[in-house]
Order: C-alpha cells, then structure tokens, then sequence
C-alpha cells in the first residue's frame, strides 16, 4: 500500500522592529517549494506599541491565509545595544503569541545555525543566504525581494525543513556500559 504523501506548511519569520520577513515553504514529501516571500514594513509607525500591534494583526493575517502548520523563527543574537534588544525581543515574542494563539508549535533558531544550514558558513552575508536559497528552490529572479529580511524569513523556514529529517537523540550513551545500564531489557542473558 503506497502511503499518502504528507504536506506540511512551515512559516520562517526573521523578526525585525524597522522590517519584519517571513518566508513560507510548502513541503511535500521531501520536496520543499517556496509558497510566498515577503515583509511586514514597520517605518511608517513611530510608536513601538503600535509597532507590535501591527505585527500581530499580519502574523495572524499571514496565519490565517497559509494556515501554516509550524512557525521557525530565528533567534535575537545579542548586540551591544539593551534596548534594541528589548524591542526585538519583543517583536519576536508578539510574532511568537500570534502563532501560540493558533496552536501553531514554534522552533527558535539562532542565526549561526540558520546560515549553516543554508550556505555551509555562519558568516555568510544576507546576500550569500538569498542567493543560494534562489538557487535551492529555483526561485525566478523576479520573485526575489528588495528587502533581504524576507529570504532570511525563508531562511529559518528552510532550516526548519532540513531540521525535519534528522532524528533525534533521546538517549546519550557514553559506551557499551552506560547503554547496558540504561537499557537492561535489551540484554538477552
């Protein structure tokens, strides 16, 4: 019997309190296809409340139309700014509750990982990300954004994707030993 092919929608959110960027990847099976790419423009608010009220009211719009099924967002790396760092946090924590209010399970990623995942170097530049997912999911040159925020919201969106096929380890063994002692029932005596 040849099982269903599974479809999963996954939203990535690059949080931002100038540009935010979301990217969303449809997978199906194995196969991931961009779906939409795009930012929330915060510059026309000069008031950080209206700010996060604005980008609840699109992360829930964004929800609400994909209906994704798992939010990958990535994680504020820490500046020597405090207050930047406070409104990000922020920013994030309000696209993190938007998607907590649909049941929708979230995954943090810090941005090192991100740009490991995609180019092979945690130091690759914006424009290094943006171009190698272009060429990962054959994304037209026209269907590339101003605004690099919106491939690094792809970004964490695709990292989630990778992440997806790798198992994960429940159990640490430190050598025959230590997995003797935490698995007596799989000895045969």
């Amino acid at each position: 019997m040849i099982q269903p092919v599974k479809e999963k929608i996954i939203l990535g959110i690059d949080p931002g309190t100038t540009v935010m960027g979301y990217g969303l990847l449809r997978v199906v099976g194995t196969k991931p296809e961009m779906i939409a790419l795009g930012v929330i423009d915060l510059r026309k608010h000069d008031n950080h409340y209206l700010k996060l009220k604005h980008i609840h009211e699109r992360v829930l719009g964004i929800i609400d139309s994909y209906l994704p099924d798992e939010l990958a967002i990535e994680a504020p790396f820490f500046g020597k700014n405090v207050q930047s760092m406070l409104k990000l946090g922020r920013a994030q924590g309000v696209a993190m509750a938007a998607a907590l209010s649909r049941d929708i399970p979230i995954t943090e990623y810090a941005p090192l990982k991100i740009k490991m995942a995609i180019t092979g170097n945690g130091q690759a530049s914006k424009e290094q990300v943006a171009d190698m997912l272009q060429r990962i999911l054959r994304i037209p040159q026209e269907g590339m954004p101003t605004f690099m925020d919106a491939t690094d919201g792809l970004a964490a969106a695709y990292c989630h994707f990778l992440q997806m096929g790798r198992p994960t380890l429940t159990k640490g063994y430190g050598g025959w030993k230590d997995f003797i002692s935490k698995n007596p029932d799989r000895i045969k005596k």
